[in-house]
């Protein structure tokens, strides 16, 4: 065989008795240029393919490189169940198969083993019942590679990085300090320029009340948190647009003016980007030594072992992986999107509405 080495991906099966494995069997047929290592147990991917009427071939993972995959092919890091499962009905036993592929992938990353993680939705409710104190794979991936991280949802047409994710509403003005905020968009910004290769990124900024507040009328926290923060970190070169107000920030002629919205809290900027994209949407953690995408949507419990579930959303985060893993290896800056065409004016630094 000739030709470059493809890059190794990780993919994790997620919850066993959801859909992520029979995803995981689809996104394996398709003719996705890199080497898929499957992280899970071989058997329950050998029943996901017949209850998708499909067939797969296995090998053990020896962590050599290939030149081509052909499709219906997945390299294999066994972790086995601990039970059999029953779609439709996630037992807590395999809670500590789910966290396990979860660290071997993530270890395997740090290790140089694979160039990208992508994971397939798991039931937190299982693990939780299981005696294990989890919140999600964001936070586990934080915890194991001893980093800070954001959460941001991303599409071919938009992305949005979270000030805070699974909150109460009520927790959310709290949360928000000008600690946070500053890190938080020191992270989005330097990752917007290392893995998105943004030499300058725009990033828009929304405001935590109706109206961004109002001039204080409707909140303060604009006037007391946001702006001090987005103010010092313009003097440090950072291109922010805002704080804006939520319901006009996705506008067109906004959306012409940044590269990233930064939003508040979690139903504040995603039912926009789900409504315009769901099936193309994609998960990453930023601030993590390696790349990560995810699928964005849940288990499907009621689809499970139908063999019907859709792998849109899994092919488009392994394909965003791809993306990422190629930007890295050659440390180029990417276009902005329509560069070219008439995006409006640049923002400049010290501009705020």
């Amino acid at each position: 065989m000739n030709g470059a080495p493809l890059p190794r991906l990780a993919v994790t099966a997620g919850e066993p008795a959801g859909i992520g494995p029979e995803l995981l069997i689809r996104l394996a047929a398709s003719p996705l240029a890199a080497t898929l290592v499957a992280v899970t147990d071989r058997a329950l991917l050998e029943r996901a393919a017949a209850r998708c009427g499909m067939t797969i071939e296995l090998s053990d993972d020896d962590g050599s490189r290939q030149t081509q995959r052909l499709p219906g092919t997945l390299r294999l890091r066994q972790v086995p169940l601990a039970v059999d499962e029953v779609p439709g009905q996630p037992d807590p036993r395999n809670a500590v198969h789910v966290l396990t592929t979860l660290g071997a992938a993530a270890d395997g990353c740090m290790a140089g083993r694979y160039d990208a993680l992508v994971t397939a939705p798991l039931q937190k409710s299982s693990i939780n019942g299981a005696g294990i104190r989890f919140s999600g794979h964001t936070e586990f991936f934080a915890e194991r590679a001893h980093a800070d991280v954001v959460m941001m949802l991303a599409s071919p047409e938009l992305r949005v990085a979270l000030a805070t994710t699974h909150l109460p509403l009520a927790a959310v003005p709290a949360a928000i300090t000008q600690a946070s905020l500053t890190r938080i968009l020191r992270i989005v910004h330097a990752e917007l320029r290392h893995k998105f290769g943004l030499a300058e990124p725009r990033i828009a900024v929304l405001g935590v009340n109706p109206h961004a507040g109002e001039a204080g009328y409707l909140g303060r926290e604009e006037i007391d948190t946001v702006i001090p923060v987005l103010d010092r970190l313009r003097g440090e070169g950072m291109q922010l647009l805002g704080p804006l107000p939520a319901d006009t920030a996705f506008v067109p002629a906004q959306r012409r003016q940044y590269d990233a919205v930064l939003a508040m809290y979690h139903d504040q900027a995603l039912p926009v980007l789900k409504s315009e994209a769901f099936d193309r949407t994609v998960n990453l953690t930023l601030g993590l030594p390696f790349i990560r995408t995810s699928v964005d949507h849940g288990t499907a419990l009621d689809l499970a072992g139908t063999g019907k579930a859709d792998p849109a959303s899994l092919i488009a985060a392994a394909s965003m992986a791809l993306e990422l893993v190629a930007r890295s290896a050659t440390h180029s800056p990417s276009p902005r999107r329509g560069e070219g065409r008439d995006e409006g004016p640049r923002l400049p630094k010290a501009t705020r509405p």
